[in-house]
């Protein structure tokens, strides 16, 4: 029995060592791919959330693989953050509102009937992927995607709008920008003052002091609407016939997803457990399932170059259509 054991304290450094070398080697990677730099007190920290990060990964996609879930994950910008860190900077920016339920005018839909699926990329009415960083400010691009689509299906010119001017020149609740915002305050501020374009006001990833000043306007808003109650038809009726519209979602588990049809059962649908805005430029149906198609913020690198597809008719994946805004212009 010695001598077995004895045998075993030999050979196992030589079974492990390659899948740790391995590790460290997609750690190196990582690092080099997003410009990733700790110091020495950080580092071993670092690496070990990655590694565990890394495991989450292989063993969802081995069920990905079997059938069993309908998405992948991949390990992307995230991959050094616990899932409490990721919630904590990246699905913050929502601040939900739960107010009565808005029918959708019939005077504003672009179609007569609502189509049976719909990518509004595809008609030129959604701006390229923007990268919201550590600022909590989903919410001001989720204005701004819905601001676009309607100005460009009105005016026929799509015009990246500004975000940092949402963060810096409104005030709400004692809320400064980058700490979380109000969809229906920010088309109120469009409405009361208009909105530059990107180029003239750019993103800086941070809260700034507002200098909008004699920066002329790229879009006049007249008024916003709501449709809430969890309708999932509904939000149909008002993206297939509308444009992109903004939402509230629960991101708490988009972490590391990267390609099919997102549902997680424990992704909330509650109003007051929504925490980031998005975009919803489309719908359809694929082999997993009929899905959104929802453009958000976090860079193309995230997702499906910028975007996820997240499970339709299912229970309200995430708080989706729970409270659906769009502007008119």
């Amino acid at each position: 029995m010695k001598f077995f054991l004895i045998l075993i304290a030999v050979f196992m450094p030589s079974f492990s060592n390659p899948m740790k070398e391995e590790v460290q080697r997609r750690w190196n990677d990582y690092k080099t791919l997003y410009q990733k730099s700790y110091d020495d007190s950080e580092e071993q920290k670092r690496f070990d959330i990655f590694e565990t990060n890394l495991r989450t990964i292989e063993d969802h996609n081995k069920q990905y693989g079997d059938k069993k879930v309908s998405y992948k994950m991949a390990v992307n910008q995230f991959a050094d953050l616990t899932c409490d860190e990721f919630a904590q900077y990246y699905a913050r920016g929502y601040k939900p509102r739960n107010t009565e339920s808005t029918v959708i005018p019939k005077t504003k839909s672009i179609y007569d009937e609502v189509p049976e699926e719909i990518d509004w990329r595809e008609k030129g009415a959604v701006t390229e992927v923007k990268n919201q960083g550590v600022c909590g400010a989903c919410w001001a691009f989720s204005t701004t995607g819905s601001l676009e689509g309607q100005n460009f299906l009105k005016n026929g010119v799509l015009v990246s709008l500004s975000e940092q001017e949402l963060v810096d020149c409104i005030i709400a609740r004692s809320l400064r920008g980058c700490n979380g915002g109000f969809l229906d305050v920010a088309f109120q501020y469009v409405i009361d003052h208009g909105l530059s374009t990107e180029d003239d006001y750019p993103y800086e990833e941070a809260d700034g002091t507002c200098h909008r000043g004699d920066l002329p306007s790229a879009v006049t808003e007249i008024a916003y609407l709501a449709i809430f109650g969890t309708s999932e038809e509904a939000l149909k009726d008002a993206v297939g016939t509308v444009g992109p519209i903004s939402v509230g979602v629960d991101a708490t588990k988009w972490q590391f997803y990267s390609e099919g049809v997102f549902y997680d059962a424990t992704c909330k649908t509650e109003a007051n457990s929504l925490n980031h805005a998005v975009l919803v430029v489309g719908y359809g149906t694929e082999d997993d399932g009929e899905y959104w198609l929802v453009k958000n913020s976090y860079g193309p690198e995230w997702g499906m170059d910028g975007y996820i597809k997240l499970a339709r008719n299912r229970n309200n994946t995430c708080g989706i259509a729970t409270e659906p805004w769009y502007p008119v212009l």
